[in-house]
């Protein structure tokens, strides 16, 4: 069996992580759908006291609700701006070595995590958030969702990848 060149693109294995992306899009919008038509916007329900409840939110804008008042604009934005995003990794997940399963992975999450929330925005005008972190009355933590968290794991992983292994793919010399 010939060996691959370690800095061999993805190529047609870029599917894998294309499918891991549709998990993460899927889980997001099955358990966002099961939230908003549980809860009543604003309602919450505590899970682990006293630091995790469901509590159902909308966000009109992005992350902590950054332009989350800006006059509507920021829908069409924010859509635009994820779906460069999505179209940018569905390209680079061909490019990068298959060596880089860590990296691809990390991609991967923020895909499916971008297009839940371009979903959102596009069908609904705003995302459904669902999760509630915070300390009792003291402390609380913007509400967030999945692909939220698909977004941040897979930032992490990409960050790891940067920080750690690229170097390791590099050839020397």
């Amino acid at each position: 069996m010939p060996k691959t060149h370690p800095l061999a693109p993805n190529g047609n294995t870029a599917f894998i992580y294309y499918g891991i992306g549709l998990l993460v899009l899927a889980f997001d919008q099955f358990i966002k759908h099961y939230f908003d038509n549980k809860l009543a916007l604003g309602e919450s329900i505590s899970v682990i006291e006293p630091v995790l409840n469901w509590t159902l939110a909308y966000n009109y804008g992005a992350a902590f609700s950054f332009l989350a008042d800006a006059g509507g604009w920021q829908k069409w934005f924010f859509i635009i701006l994820g779906i460069v995003v999505t179209a940018y990794i569905v390209i680079y997940l061909r490019q990068i070595p298959k060596t880089a399963k860590v990296l691809s992975l990390g991609l991967a999450g923020v895909l499916g995590g971008a297009l839940g929330n371009v979903i959102d925005r596009a069908v609904h005008g705003y995302v459904i958030d669902f999760m509630h972190v915070h300390y009792a009355n003291v402390w609380n933590y913007p509400i967030f969702n999945t692909a939220d968290i698909g977004i941040c794991v897979g930032m992490a992983l990409v960050i790891y990848d940067m920080l750690f292994l690229e170097k390791k793919r590099l050839p020397t010399g």
